[in-house]
């Protein structure tokens, strides 16, 4: 559950090696804001990880909320933004929807040490307003791509319809992160298209 924006110049180039790929850094930041949640990684950690010091670091990205922005959109150009990758692969709404689903029970299942899907919960119980603002914009804009594309064929209550995919989706992803396996996610996301044929059918 992902759409993207338009990525934003990086501030400044000065203090940064030249050897700094900022590019690889935001996909280095991406892996442990997933793997740790929001709050659990420092700027420390980070410019280790990215190997720069701090100065460096504010010129590349203004902020941590700032290199947080940059990794939501990283990830989100990739498969994990799994309505954009079922969409992509064409269908009706049903078919897409059934293939999201599928997708998230692949998706979110642990990977390489990381769990879930990092819109939903990257910043979830997060104490800094200006990252769990960024992540509501992000998940506010995944939510209308979502029901803009039911809308296509069911108008009249795409919005109830958006509303249970991204709950579902969002169930998912948290049983994700407590450890469920991909078959126990794949055997929801199952259910999750029955039950969503039968609300469309429904009305």
């Amino acid at each position: 559950m992902i759409a993207t924006k338009k990525e934003k110049p990086i501030v400044s180039t000065r203090g940064r090696p030249r050897a700094f790929d900022p590019d690889r850094a935001v996909e280095t930041a991406m892996r442990l804001f997933h793997r740790k949640g929001y709050d659990a990684v420092g700027v420390a950690e980070i410019g280790e990880a990215l190997g720069i010091r701090p100065p460096s670091f504010y010129a590349a990205f203004g902020s941590k909320a700032g290199l947080f922005r940059r990794a939501l959109e990283a990830y989100a150009a990739g498969e994990a933004n799994v309505f954009a990758t079922a969409l992509a692969e064409g269908g009706d709404v049903a078919t897409v929807i059934d293939r999201m689903f599928a997708n998230a029970a692949r998706i979110y299942a642990t990977r390489d040490g990381a769990a879930g899907c990092l819109v939903i919960d990257g910043t979830r119980n997060s104490a800094d307003p200006e990252a769990r603002a960024i992540t509501r914009e992000v998940q506010s804009m995944s939510r209308a791509a979502i029901r803009d594309f039911i809308a296509t064929e069911y108008p009249d209550h795409a919005d109830d319809l958006a509303a249970f995919v991204t709950i579902s989706l969002a169930g998912m992803s948290a049983a994700a992160r407590d450890g469920e396996d991909g078959g126990t996610l794949a055997a929801f996301a199952d259910k999750a298209s029955d039950a969503f044929h039968r609300a469309a059918r429904k009305g």
